[in-house]
């Protein structure tokens, strides 16, 4: 019998689709506003209080704290226990692992076309 259980999805899933669809500028600035709904309005970043209490907003409420905590502690370049927008929209390209791919093979593409000509 087969499996009926819906795939659950994730914010991450889509993110090789808004690429391609929205072209680079498009999805840095859709990127953007995820931060900007994620933020701590005041301090202007993301801390984990504004992760816990704003992830619903992306579909992201049934992480548990300790996956919210660890995905800060991953984006966190700097150490200071938060994550601002660059270390956002970097967190986010790395958590999709086909979108780090295309970025790839167009970076590898552009540079071979610069050094044929």
């Amino acid at each position: 019998m087969a499996n009926t259980t819906p795939r659950k999805s994730n914010f991450n899933d889509f993110l090789p689709v808004m690429a391609e669809k929205l072209g680079g500028d498009g999805l840095i600035g859709e990127l953007c506003k995820g931060f900007q709904l994620l933020m701590d309005k005041d301090k202007r970043v993301i801390t984990f209080e504004s992760l816990k209490k704003n992830s619903a907003l992306l579909g992201l409420q049934d992480l548990s704290d300790d996956h919210l905590m660890s995905m800060l502690k991953e984006g966190d370049y700097d150490g200071d226990g938060a994550l601002n927008q660059m270390e956002f929209c970097v967190l986010m390209f790395r958590l999709s692992p086909e979108l780090m791919e295309q970025s790839q093979f167009l970076l590898e593409q552009a540079l071979h076309q610069d050094f044929s000509l």
